[in-house]
């Protein structure tokens, strides 16, 4: 399990290292744990997780009205963990953006289940998602290149592991920063406009945002390019949008 991330958000540290100690000891080795829901905003923001678990009653903004911003960056199941116990609250966990949930108080090793349950149809649907959606990768990429890597030269990005390296260093990429490069990755040479971009990539029932979508090129050139004022890969094609160059073809149109 060390190649799974989890956050854990609860503003009581005892449940914190609770939790944090009996999943080191099945094998879950990245763990990272906040107090408030802001927080992990943030934590979401900046790093890839594959599961969340989610305490409802936090200081501030509560686990409930956190989780639909959440849902807005990242698709990892979350856990709840409720003091509640009316299915009311369940299905008000569900509506919001919620996968599974524990109610308090709790053992631990339930939570632990859950999580990997959580990761058991959560993992596979992600590869699935890629056999699916690749043929075009297949069809371009090199025979020496491995299945869902795309090899940019300067950085390649891998689809399943959820990565990004730049001149062989990982680096870290947040949720839909990593899948509109990933988009790029898989439509190479092409030029999309900055609202074709949001409805592939945010959704066609997102509301569109030119900014929201700049912000996040801004963000992918400052990880792939080595003069992000001057972009190399990810350019801008004046008047049409925006493309990433695939090398061998480095024209600018």
């Amino acid at each position: 399990m060390d190649h799974v991330s989890l956050l854990l958000v609860d503003d009581e540290q005892a449940i914190l290292h609770m939790l944090k100690t009996v999943l080191l000891k099945e094998q879950f080795l990245d763990i990272d744990t906040v107090t408030t829901g802001e927080a992990a905003l943030e934590a979401c923001s900046n790093k890839t997780y594959h599961c969340i678990v989610l305490d409802i009653m936090l200081p501030g903004r509560s686990g409930l009205e956190i989780c639909p911003f959440l849902r807005q960056i990242t698709d990892a199941p979350i856990l709840f963990l409720t003091a509640k116990t009316t299915d009311y609250d369940k299905l008000t966990g569900f509506a919001v953006g919620g996968d599974d949930y524990v109610v308090k108080p709790f053992n631990p090793l339930e939570v632990v289940a859950r999580i990997k349950s959580l990761l058991n149809r959560y993992l596979p649907s992600k590869a699935t998602a890629f056999q699916q959606n690749n043929q075009e990768y297949v069809k371009t990429s090199s025979p020496n290149t491995p299945q869902g890597v795309y090899n940019y030269g300067r950085f390649q990005v891998n689809e399943l592991a959820g990565e990004l390296r730049v001149e062989g260093k990982a680096v870290t990429c947040p949720a839909l920063v990593f899948q509109l490069l990933l988009f790029f990755c898989k439509h190479p040479n092409r030029i999309f406009t900055k609202s074709e971009l949001y409805e592939r990539v945010w959704g066609s029932e997102a509301i569109s945002d030119d900014n929201t979508v700049m912000v996040h090129i801004h963000r992918i050139r400052e990880r792939i390019e080595a003069d992000p004022s001057n972009p190399a890969f990810l350019v801008n094609v004046r008047g049409l949008g925006y493309k990433l160059i695939k090398p061998g073809s480095m024209s600018r149109t």
